[in-house]
């Protein structure tokens, strides 16, 4: 009997699909999670804190979707910027605010580098005619904070361009705040080491390539000259009108729910969730004014910097 069993468990052994590794679709392990064995399905083992992570998601995704109603009935008028260095999960956390939106009062604006024309016109004119009509959201990926950090360190403009920005930018923002634009301004802060290891990852996926540029491979070695201007980033447009939200990004999913979480809890619309469920963790999202006291006492301690 023990060997009539043994060669079972042998044969059953062989029958089964080798073993792969395979990523699947954000959504996949919820939406078959209930499907019953048969003879045309196989078992496939994730993570519970992965599926917990999809749920959460998609509860969130559910109030966008409400708060994209109110804004149609009211007309309210949402803009968002998404900041950070490279691989920092801006782009990611983007991706999945939008999956259930409707497209046509939804905008993603990501701006190419600018044109001999624009080079020509006042700095912040090619941004103006993205920012949000009535019951639109819009979000940057990247803005024109691209001066306060990207351009400095890479040589694209002058000290006085730089200097100048700086002292226009609340300025600028305070304007849009009065006009009655909802104004989030999202830093995504990763680490030095897990930045490294998302450059890596980069390279080996084909799906991913599209994302390396020139640009990143100089990342790591600007590291140090990124984290001054966004010292002096911070100092100089971190206004009560326009705070900045610092999103701690070396988890992504949490990233990733804590900014929709914030965004949500600071809006207000019909049949919202109750305030404690879309309350952001402390440890993920920081203001600006704990970010600047950080990284003042940490300034001659680069190590200590968070990204």
């Amino acid at each position: 009997m023990g060997k009539h069993s043994a060669a079972r468990k042998q044969k059953d052994k062989q029958d089964e699909p080798p073993c792969v590794s395979i990523k699947l679709l954000e959504g996949s392990p919820l939406k078959y999670k209930k499907i019953k064995p048969g003879k045309n399905t196989r078992k496939l083992w994730i993570k519970q804190s992965h599926l917990e992570y999809e749920i959460e998601l998609k509860r969130l995704q559910i109030e966008l979707m409400k708060l994209q109603k109110h804004m149609q009935a009211t007309g309210m008028r949402v803009l968002a910027i998404f900041e950070g260095r490279d691989a920092a999960g801006k782009g990611g956390t983007i991706k999945r605010i939008t999956a259930f939106l409707n497209p046509r009062l939804t905008k993603v604006v990501a701006l190419t580098k600018p044109s001999d024309t624009e080079m020509t016109q006042w700095y912040f004119q090619r941004y103006v005619p993205h920012l949000p009509a009535a019951g639109e959201l819009v979000l940057f990926d990247r803005s024109w904070y691209n001066r306060a950090m990207v351009e400095p360190v890479m040589g694209f403009c002058t000290d006085e361009q730089h200097k100048r920005f700086l002292k226009d930018v609340p300025l600028f923002e305070e304007m849009l705040v009065k006009d009655g634009i909802k104004l989030f301004k999202f830093y995504f802060s990763v680490s030095k080491e897990e930045q490294a290891k998302r450059f890596a990852a980069r390279k080996l996926d084909p799906l991913k390539q599209y994302k390396l540029s020139p640009v990143d491979k100089l990342a790591q070695e600007y590291w140090d000259k990124y984290s001054v201007k966004k010292f002096q980033m911070l100092n100089e447009s971190n206004r009560t009108l326009s705070p900045w939200t610092i999103i701690r990004s070396d988890n992504k999913k949490k990233a990733r729910l804590n900014c929709m979480k914030h965004l949500l809890s600071h809006l207000d619309y019909e049949d919202k969730l109750p305030a404690e469920e879309l309350r952001p963790d402390p440890e993920i999202v920081i203001s600006g004014i704990d970010e600047i006291k950080h990284m003042e006492t940490h300034l001659f301690a680069p190590r200590e910097l968070r990204g």
